[in-house]
């Protein structure tokens, strides 16, 4: 499984919650494009999508 290095404090938003694109459940969490996301959804995301390209 993929785990995301979501340590630097530009992954949290302080205005609030937003639902998240995955799982629609709100979230104050933002991908590195900043988009709402949690951690979980965006690595169970990264596993599904990965290609054997990416060496992995």
């Amino acid at each position: 499984m993929a785990l995301l290095d979501w340590r630097s404090p530009e992954h949290f938003d302080h205005s609030g919650d937003q639902p998240c694109v995955i799982c629609t459940k709100p979230t104050p969490l933002r991908s590195d494009r900043g988009k709402p996301v949690h951690k979980v959804c965006a690595e169970d995301w990264t596993d599904r999508h990965r290609t054997p390209e990416d060496g992995q």
